[in-house]
């Protein structure tokens, strides 16, 4: 029980963060994982797990306050479809810590980009549809292997690119419940097929994953309001601090200090 409750707490902040700034469920979630020295593979398929219920309620309320922009939503939720299924089988057979100083620098640049994009007051521009897709590819992959980089890359760079924030948060969001489906039914056939070897671990973490899906759908609803509410501006800036903090605590992380 106490395991339930200490992630339905996790689950619940992650999922106000990731509901209002479009990034952190997976972050925080798999760090928590991870810190409770839970394998990579195992803590990415929890987290996912969790996120294909949370997902689905927090793209409802995005949907429903109008922070879709569909003509993006179709091709970056394809693409991250592709990147999601390849990372998880990659996933599935490696250790993912390779590829994380990468991720770090570009959370950090990238926040950096936002906040000074926020501090000049840039106006939104209307960005071309065939930049999501590569950008849905990556991001698919990288939230597959590192338990959380959907957001962070996506939302981010979509941001960072001149989007709305209110739209790049609503869609990527949206599009993040057909990437969690795909992957979770990849480690499902990674599991079938003995291609996993440590899948067995998951069974000691039912009461965790249950916690964070519990806190998760507590939060979703509210995400696709709180965005709607939020000043453009503010927006911007909460999304580069979230960012630039998300790329210190894993850069701490990777040099051990945490």
């Amino acid at each position: 029980m106490e395991t339930f409750l200490l992630f339905l707490l996790v689950g619940l902040l992650a999922q106000s963060v990731d509901g209002a700034l479009g990034m952190a469920y997976g972050v925080i979630s798999s760090s928590v994982l991870l810190a409770l020295g839970v394998p990579p593979a195992t803590a990415s398929a929890s987290v996912h797990a969790a996120e294909v219920f949370t997902t689905a309620a927090s793209a409802g309320s995005h949907a429903w306050h109008r922070n879709v922009e569909w003509r993006l939503f179709f091709p970056l939720a394809v693409a991250g479809v592709i990147g999601g299924v390849l990372g998880a089988y990659v996933l599935s057979g490696i250790d993912g810590d390779v590829i994380k100083p990468f991720i770090v620098a570009y959370l950090a640049l990238v926040g950096v980009w936002i906040l000074w994009r926020a501090g000049h007051d840039m106006k939104p521009r209307r960005i071309p549809t065939w930049i999501v897709s590569p950008l849905g590819v990556i991001g698919g992959f990288l939230d597959a292997i590192g338990g959380g980089g959907w957001g962070p890359t996506v939302s981010s760079a979509m941001v960072g690119a001149g989007q709305e924030p209110r739209r790049a948060i609503g869609t990527v969001n949206t599009a993040e419940f057909f990437l969690t489906v795909a992957i979770s039914a990849t480690f499902v056939w990674a599991l079938v097929t003995g291609h996993w070897q440590e899948a067995g671990a998951l069974q000691q973490h039912f009461a965790a994953v249950a916690g964070l899906v519990v806190g998760g759908l507590i939060a979703a609803p509210f995400a696709g309001l709180i965005v709607k509410k939020v000043p453009r501006r503010v927006l911007n800036y909460a999304v580069g601090v979230l960012l630039i903090s998300l790329a210190l605590f894993q850069g701490l992380q990777l040099a051990g200090v945490l």
